[in-house]
């Protein structure tokens, strides 16, 4: 099925609610990554050293805008090129960060439960079954491409 005008408009009316806050939604984010898989605290650099997400962690901010931002762009691309396509350097890195990081694929099912409660959080009534499920599939197709780059990616050696 294509990506739909209608999805990519969705998607961006919502991407416009959520830049407005990004703090608070970055922190809103990480916290129901948390609630739902607490070991995954861990697996972020700028979270493993503390007792709770800081409220002014500017990395975490950082790295929450980061997933927003490129799922949100998966979208646009979805609709334009029937495919999301990253750039190559991009994709190896995160190709070889997800692998350091031991990520498998319940973790991505983690973060697009995470990102989906957030969006609906954020946009409160603007909310709409149509609106998650344009993120879902964007948040999908993305998170393909991250998969198939942590497949080229060598098995990470622990010394």
């Amino acid at each position: 099925m294509a990506f739909t005008e209608k999805q990519e408009a969705l998607m961006k009316d919502s991407w416009e609610i959520l830049k407005q806050n990004i703090p608070e939604n970055s922190l809103r984010f990480f916290t129901i990554i948390l609630e739902i898989a607490p070991a995954a605290k861990a697996m972020f650099s700028f979270l493993r050293d503390s007792d709770e997400i800081p409220q002014n962690n500017a990395k975490l901010k950082s790295h929450a805008t980061k997933v927003f931002k490129m799922t949100c762009e998966s979208a646009l691309q979805l609709r334009e090129k029937r495919e999301v396509t990253v750039s190559d350097t991009t994709l190896k890195y995160l190709g070889s960060v997800h692998v350091k990081n031991g990520v498998i694929d319940l973790h991505f099912e983690v973060v697009k439960e995470a990102l989906l409660r957030t969006i609906k959080e954020a946009v409160g009534e603007n909310w709409s079954e149509e609106m998650g499920c344009a993120w879902g599939e964007a948040y999908d197709q993305l998170a393909a491409a991250i998969k198939a780059e942590m497949k080229q990616e060598p098995p990470h050696q622990i010394s």
